[in-house]
């Protein structure tokens, strides 16, 4: 099956904003997303998480590809599914990195949870209880706040914690606030309101 679009906000801001729907059959057609979600994420090498929202898909399953550090870490493992995921304990918050594959080139440092204790169901229905830490933690709140309509940009505390990532003149990445680039910029842009 051919991987779907990544919904980009806010084209598909509705569709990004909506709490999903528990899974209730783990049938064929919920193996059809599970596969579809797998390769979409595999299709984004930028990518270590993905939501079903993020494909037009308002149920509650996420894909994770734990062991990363950023979106774009070679390290992260293969993707494991998260049915109907339930955050029953958390703590440790702490700023952290903050990307989405829906908000292409834009990133943010937020505050999240670096240890997170997760109820759900595999991707065969069968009942898991897993423990999260340090930036996994990280990866599965981000994740699981799509099943719920919450974006990375509502955790922002500030416009300057909101930047994109260019080359300086020496060829090294350099973050440039997001806020320096509107002060350069006539029209508002329009995802932030």
């Amino acid at each position: 099956m051919p991987e779907r679009e990544i919904l980009i906000y806010p084209k598909y801001k509705i569709e990004l904003r909506s709490k999903s729907e528990s899974i209730q059959d783990f049938d064929r057609k919920f193996k059809r997303v599970v596969e579809d979600l797998k390769d979409t994420l595999l299709a984004h090498p930028e990518g270590i998480g993905l939501a079903a929202p993020q494909i037009g898909l308002n149920l509650r399953t996420v894909v994770v590809r734990l062991g990363g550090k950023y979106d774009w870490d070679s390290k992260a493992g293969p993707p494991i599914v998260l049915a109907n995921p339930e955050i029953v304990a958390q703590g440790d918050e702490q700023r952290d990195f903050d990307g989405c594959l829906s908000f292409p080139g834009l990133y943010s440092e937020t505050v999240r949870p670096h240890y997170l204790r997760v109820i759900g169901l595999t991707e065969d229905g069968h009942p898991f209880d897993q423990i999260y830490q340090g930036f996994d933690a990280v990866l599965v709140h981000h994740e699981i706040d799509h099943l719920d309509g919450v974006l990375f940009i509502d955790r922002t505390q500030t416009l300057d914690d909101l930047y994109r990532v260019y080359m300086d003149r020496n060829g090294k990445p350099e973050r440039v606030p997001l806020s320096k680039i509107l002060q350069k910029r006539e029209e508002p842009i329009g995802f932030i309101e």
